[in-house]
Order: structure tokens, then C-alpha cells, then sequence
């Protein structure tokens, strides 16, 4: 089995993360699960503090991931942006949306984040 990918934590502090029990408890899945959507690049884990976690604003009340976040994260990537970049942009406040482009995917922004987002990739 591979190890678990992770990205340097490029966050600021103040970015909530959760440890992937945490995750896997929310998601209503064993913690092998979680770590099989790192690899499968469905989300990604920072290592703070020497535990890794998964930004909060990654998740839904309802215990899903958002709705989007997966696919935009293939297209970031496709678009050649490390996970590094992925997570200064989407944790970087725009005033054209208002606010993080995280934040934007929990509401009517999100289509317009994936638009911004296969634009910068291409």
C-alpha cells in the first residue's frame, strides 16, 4: 500500500483543519477510506504540527465533500498547479467573489470557481 499523500502546509493558521479520524468519522467511512481518496487525489491533506488534517472548508454539514471540489481539483492539477498552489488559491480571499474561492464552492459561486479555475489552467 502507498503512503498517504500530503502537501507542505501552506495555509494560514487560522485555516481549520480536520485529522482524518475526524474525517472518516464525518464522511460515515472507515479511515482507510479517507486515505484511499488522498491518493485518488479527491482531497488534500496538509501535515501541521505533525498530524495530518484536511481543511474543514473541504466539507459540508451534511457529511459530504463539497460538491465540487473534487473535479476542480483534477483540472488544477491537470493545469500543472502543485497542491501547494491549489491550496494558496483556493484559501486566498478574491473580492471579485466575495471572498475565498473555498468558501465560494459551498454556494452559488462554486460553477464560477470551476470556470476561474479551468481558465487559469489553460
Amino acid at each position: 500500500m502507498s503512503a498517504i499523500p500530503y502537501s507542505d502546509d501552506v495555509l494560514d493558521p487560522s485555516v481549520e483543519l480536520w485529522q482524518l479520524p475526524d474525517v472518516a468519522k464525518l464522511l460515515g467511512v472507515a479511515v482507510t477510506r479517507v486515505h484511499q481518496m488522498l491518493r485518488d487525489g479527491e482531497l488534500i491533506a496538509v501535515r501541521r504540527s505533525g498530524v495530518l488534517g484536511v481543511p474543514e472548508a473541504f466539507f459540508v454539514e451534511e457529511g459530504e465533500v463539497v460538491r465540487f471540489l473534487p473535479g476542480l481539483l483534477v483540472v488544477l492539477r491537470d493545469g500543472g498547479y502543485s497542491d501547494e498552489d491549489i491550496l494558496r488559491w483556493l484559501f486566498t480571499e478574491d473580492e471579485t467573489l466575495p471572498g475565498t474561492p473555498a468558501a465560494a464552492l459551498h454556494g452559488d459561486l462554486a460553477r464560477e470557481v470551476v470556470r476561474r479555475a479551468q481558465a487559469m489552467a489553460f
